[in-house]
């Protein structure tokens, strides 16, 4: 092993002086990952909250005043205004200044005493479906905690306890404040440094080629794959400090608590790091020029792990043929692996098998480099 690593060192220190003179390779492997989760992780956000919202107020009743003040007291909604006249309405909706509309009608309260039905009118900007979905299960909430406050209140003045046949208890494990920056994290970790460590080593041998340097490395005497691990190991220790300076940012800024142990957390992000800049190597090895490298880097990385591979999009709700393509996308299953240690905290039982595909990945791109590699030494 020593022998092997005194064999490559050379070329190890070649690399790294390499990337050492390109200013922006240097930036572009380790302040840029945490740079792209911070603009991410601020940008791509499902949480909706301050929803802009204007409320019709038809009744002016003590009972409309409270509905009024369930919606301006609450997280979810920023209320534009009160207004009396609901023409007014359409005009808001349209020019974008309110999400959802409320009428609270007259004799609203009237309806409510006699108990008679007390309807209320709610409009929604539906042109984004998945706000407007949201807005309906929020207004629903309130509307349903409002009514059971009315309910409780009526039984507690006639002398009688509110009989509830189910009472609901819920109990969220893991991320009990359902925050998306929590489970989009470990996806745009994966996505970050699937990009660019991928992009970064397939520039690699390229180089080589471009500058004529190809023909003292066939020439060498240390074999393929000590020329594919001497050019991988900088991109690798690189790629471990911008991980570093990532979930040191993800701490920090988004609040994420490493609940599994930091080991496992480094193994498996050497096996993914180590597949991403394999397959970098093996599109290094087939590309005749940087602008070529860099498109199939860029399309292979980019594509499959925004997409396939569960980060933003469900898998099981995709088609049955990308289905069967995301098995081999390797962010697919460190994201698992993930989120299982950063919000679960369970050990390797739990993913073993996102482990053990992670390591045949990384295999077989070194593998397939070197053998690419071979072929080119004796053409």
């Amino acid at each position: 092993m020593l022998i092997f690593f005194y064999k490559i060192l050379p070329l190890i220190k070649k690399e790294f002086r390499q990337i050492r003179r390109d200013f922006r390779t240097l930036f572009l492997l380790t302040f840029f990952p945490s740079l792209l989760l911070l603009l991410f992780g601020f940008a791509v956000n499902f949480d909706v909250k301050n929803i802009s919202i204007v409320i019709c107020d038809e009744d002016k009743s003590y009972d409309s005043r409270n509905i009024i003040e369930s919606f301006s007291n609450n997280e979810y909604f920023n209320l534009y205004n009160v207004i009396n006249d609901r023409n007014k309405i359409d005009n808001l909706i349209m020019t974008g200044k309110v999400k959802s509309a409320i009428i609270i009608p007259k004799y609203f309260s009237k309806n409510l005493k006699s108990n008679n039905s007390a309807d209320i009118s709610v409009i929604i900007d539906g042109s984004d479906s998945n706000t407007g979905g949201t807005i309906i299960n929020y207004i629903m909430l309130i509307s349903q905690n409002y009514t059971e406050n009315i309910i409780f209140k009526f039984t507690k003045r006639i002398g009688k306890d509110l009989y509830k046949p189910i009472e609901l208890r819920t109990i969220v494990w893991f991320n009990p404040e359902l925050k998306t920056v929590k489970f989009l994290l470990p996806g745009l970790i994966a996505f970050i440094l699937m990009i660019v460590a991928t992009v970064s080593t397939t520039l690699s041998i390229v180089r080589e080629k471009e500058r004529g340097n190809m023909e003292q490395l066939y020439v060498s005497p240390i074999s393929a794959f000590e020329i594919i691990i001497g050019k991988a190991i900088p991109y690798l220790l690189l790629g471990l400090i911008a991980s570093t300076l990532v979930l040191f940012f993800g701490v920090i800024v988004f609040d994420i608590q490493i609940k599994g142990s930091i080991i496992l957390l480094y193994l498996i992000i050497i096996l993914f790091i180590m597949g991403a800049l394999g397959m970098g190597l093996l599109i290094s090895t087939i590309s005749d020029s940087s602008q070529v490298a860099f498109n199939i880097s860029l399309f292979a990385s980019l594509l499959p792990t925004f997409i396939l591979s569960g980060f933003i999009f469900p898998i099981k709700n995709m088609p049955i043929f990308l289905q069967v393509i995301s098995y081999i996308v390797p962010a697919k299953y460190f994201i698992v692996a993930l989120r299982a240690i950063l919000l679960k905290g369970v050990g390797i039982t739990y993913f073993g098998e996102e482990v053990l595909f992670l390591f045949i990945f990384a295999s077989i791109m070194f593998g397939v480099s070197t053998l690419r590699f071979i072929k080119g030494r004796f053409k």
